[in-house]
C-alpha cells in the first residue's frame, strides 16, 4: 500500500506536467507550437531513458527503497525551482503582445537556463523512482510459492491502477489550479505532493523486504562478452555439467539458477572451464576469466529483450501526439460542460477514466477466466498483452485522423480558420482516440512492467524495469525526430503554428499506417522470443540439492 500510494502521488505530479507543460512552453515561455511540442517530448523522453541509470545504481549500489527516496529529493527540488520561476515575472519572458499582432520576445538564456534545469531535475528524480519503486513492491512477493504468482499478477494491475488514479487528479485537480490559481500553485502542488510521496514510503520502511545490492549487472554482462571473446576458439561443449555453474551450499539461502538455453550458443564459451584455471576462481560467482552458466543466460536474456523493447517503440511515439498536438487540438474545440469550462490539459481524463473502470474488470474478471483455460497465473501471456495494446493503438491514431478531419471541416464552415474563438465542435469528439489509447496503454504498459521483471534475473530487477520505461523513452525521442522529418519531406504539414491550416490528420494516418507495419515486426520478434527457465536450489536443511523445475510452480514459463 505504501508502494501503491507513493507511485500514484508522484505521478499525479510528473503526469500533470506532462499534459499541459506545451501550454506553459507555448503561453509563457513564448516558445514556437513546434519547439513546445518537441521541449516537451524530449523532457519526457529524458525522464524515461535516466530510467536506467536509477536501475543501475538500484541494483549496484542502494537498495530500491533507498534509490526511491533519494531520488524523489531531487524530483521536490525540481518543481519548487519551477515554482519560483513561475512566480516571479522577471525570471520568463515578457507575455506576448496581442494588440500587436501578437508579438513575442523570445525567452532570454538565463531564464531558459532556470527552465531546464527545474525540467532536467525532475526528469532525473522521477527517473530513479520509475525504475525502482515497481520492482521494490513486486519484490514484495514470493515467486515461489504458486499462491504468491497470482497476488505478484494482481500486482502489477493494482500498480498501473494506482498510477492511473494519481494521474486522474493530475489531469484534474492540478491543472485546473494551473490554469486558474497560477502556475506557480500547480508547481507547487506537485513538489508538495512527492514530498508526501517520500514520507508515505518511509512510514513502510521496517516492514519491507528490501533486495540486497550484489555488484552491478552490467558488469556481469561485460564479463561474459570478454570471456567469450578471450575463448572464441574454444569447442563449445555439448553438455551443460562441463559448464561453470556454482551450487552454494553454505549460504543457507535458496539460489536462482538458470538453465542453459541453445540461442547465442556462442556466449557459452565465456563458461568453459579452462585447464589453467586454479582452483580458487572456480568458486568464484564471475570474474574477466570465467563466468557461470546463470551469468551467461542472464546476458542471454538481455540480449532476447531489446527486439521486444525496440518493437514497441513506434507505440510511444503516437503516446506523445496525444500529449503535445491533441492537446492543441482541444484548446481550438468548444470545452463547456454545463457552463464548466473545462482545461484543455484535462481532456486526458478520459482514457485515464476508461482505465480505471477497466482495470478491476480486467484483473477480477477477465484474468481469472481466463487462467482456467490457459492456466497462466496472469490469463495470457505478457506478449499476447503487449500485442493487442499495439493493435489498439494503430487503430486509435486512425480514428485520430478522421476526428482531426471533422475538426478542420467544422473550422472551414464556419469561416474560422484564422479565428482564435473556439470552434463550434465539442471536445469530447477527442475522447474516441484517448479511450481506444488508454485501454492500449492498460494491455501494453502492464504487459511491458511484468515481462521485463519477471525475465530479469533476481541480480537485475530494476535494470529489467527501466529498460521497459525506455519503450517511452525512445518514443518520445522518435516523435521528436518524426515531426521534424514530415515537416521537411512534406513540404510543412505541422509548420503553420495554426492548427486548422496544418495538416495534422494525414501526420495521424501517417502514424498509423507506420504502427500496422511496427506490429508485423512486433509479431516477428515475440515468435522468435524463448522464455527464461529457471531451476531453483534448495540448500535448506534436508534438501538433496536437486533442481526443480520452475515448470511447476510457474505455468506462465511452461
Amino acid at each position: 500500500m505504501f508502494v501503491y500510494a507513493m507511485i500514484g502521488l508522484e505521478n499525479m505530479a510528473f503526469i500533470s506536467m506532462a499534459v499541459s507543460l506545451v501550454t506553459y512552453f507555448y503561453g509563457y515561455m513564448n516558445f514556437s507550437l513546434t519547439k513546445s511540442a518537441t521541449t516537451l517530448t524530449n523532457f519526457s523522453g529524458t525522464a524515461y531513458l535516466l530510467s536506467l541509470f536509477g536501475g543501475f545504481i538500484s541494483d549496484t549500489y542502494l537498495s530500491r527503497f533507498k534509490t526511491c527516496i533519494l531520488f524523489a529529493s531531487f524530483e521536490v527540488v525540481g518543481y519548487a525551482l519551477l515554482a519560483v520561476q513561475a512566480h516571479f515575472q522577471q525570471l520568463r519572458p515578457i507575455p506576448c503582445n496581442a494588440s500587436l499582432g501578437n508579438q513575442c520576445e523570445p525567452a532570454e538564456r538565463g531564464q531558459e537556463a532556470i527552465l531546464f534545469t527545474g525540467l532536467y531535475l525532475i526528469a532525473f528524480g522521477t527517473s530513479g523512482i520509475k525504475a525502482a519503486l515497481p520492482s521494490l513492491g513486486a519484490d514484495q512477493f514470493d515467486e515461489s510459492d504458486p499462491r504468491e504468482l497470482k497476488s505478484l499478477a494482481s500486482y502489477f494491475n493494482w500498480l498501473l491502477f494506482s498510477i492511473t488514479t494519481g494521474a486522474v487528479f493530475g489531469v484534474t485537480f492540478v491543472v485546473w489550479i494551473s490554469s486558474n490559481q497560477g502556475w506557480d500553485w500547480g508547481f507547487s502542488v506537485c513538489s508538495v505532493a512527492v514530498l508526501v510521496a517520500a514520507l508515505f514510503l518511509l512510514m513502510g520502511k521496517s516492514m519491507y523486504r528490501n533486495y540486497v545490492p550484489k555488484g552491478s549487472p552490467i558488469i556481469r554482462i561485460l564479463q561474459v562478452f570478454a570471456v567469450a571473446i578471450k575463448n572464441r576458439n574454444i569447442p563449445i561443449p555439448e553438455m551443460t555439467e562441463e559448464l561453470h555453474e556454482i551450487h552454494d551450499k553454505e549460504s543457507g539461502v535458496s539460489t536462482d539458477i538458470l538453465q542453459r538455453t541453445d540461442q547465442f550458443r556462442c556466449l557459452d564459451r565465456a563458461a568453459v572451464i579452462r585447464s589453467e584455471l586454479d582452483a580458487s576462481e572456480l568458486r568464484l560467482p564471475g570474474t574477466w576469466k570465467l563466468c557461470t552458466v546463470t551469468q551467461v543466460e542472464e546476458t542471454k536474456i538481455l540480449i532476447r529483450m531489446l527486439p521486444i523493447i525496440l518493437s514497441t517503440i513506434f507505440m510511444n511515439t503516437c503516446l506523445a501526439q496525444l500529449q503535445t498536438f491533441t492537446i492543441q487540438q482541444s484548446t481550438t474545440m468548444d470545452r463547456n460542460l454545463h457552463g464548466f469550462k473545462v482545461p484543455g490539459p484535462s481532456v486526458p481524463v478520459i482514457p485515464l477514466a476508461f482505465m480505471s473502470i477497466l482495470i478491476p474488470f480486467y484483473d477480477r474478471i477477465f484474468v481469472p477466466l481466463v487462467r482456467r483455460f490457459t492456466g497462466i497465473p496472469t490469463g495470457i501471456r505478457h506478449l499476447q498483452r503487449i500485442g493487442v495494446g499495439l493493435v489498439l493503438a494503430t487503430i486509435s491514431m486512425a480514428v485520430a485522423g478522421i476526428v482531426e478531419t471533422r475538426r478542420k471541416s467544422v473550422a472551414i464552415e464556419n469561416n474560422m480558420v484564422d479565428s482564435l474563438e473556439p470552434l463550434p465542435l465539442t471536445v469530447f469528439w477527442l475522447g474516441f482516440q484517448y479511450a481506444i489509447f488508454g485501454v492500449a496503454d492498460m494491455f501494453t504498459l502492464v504487459g511491458l512492467l511484468e515481462f521485463f521483471y519477471e525475465e530479469s534475473s533476481s541480480g537485475m530487477k530494476s535494470l529489467g524495469t527501466a529498460i521497459s520505461w525506455c519503450s517511452m523513452a525512445f518514443g518520445y525521442y522518435t516523435s521528436s525526430i518524426v515531426v521534424e522529418v514530415v515537416n521537411k519531406v512534406s513540404n510543412g504539414w505541422l509548420a503553420s503554428n495554426n492548427l486548422n491550416r496544418d495538416k495534422l490528420n494525414y501526420f495521424y494516418w501517417l502514424l498509423s499506417g507506420l504502427s500496422l507495419v511496427n506490429f508485423g515486426i512486433y509479431l516477428m520478434c515475440a515468435s522468435w522470443y524463448k522464455y527464461k527457465k529457471v531451476g531453483i536450489k534448495q540448500i535448506d536443511a534436508g534438501s538433496n540439492g536437486d533442481d526443480i523445475s520452475e515448470e511447476k510452480i510457474h505455468m506462465s514459463i511452461a
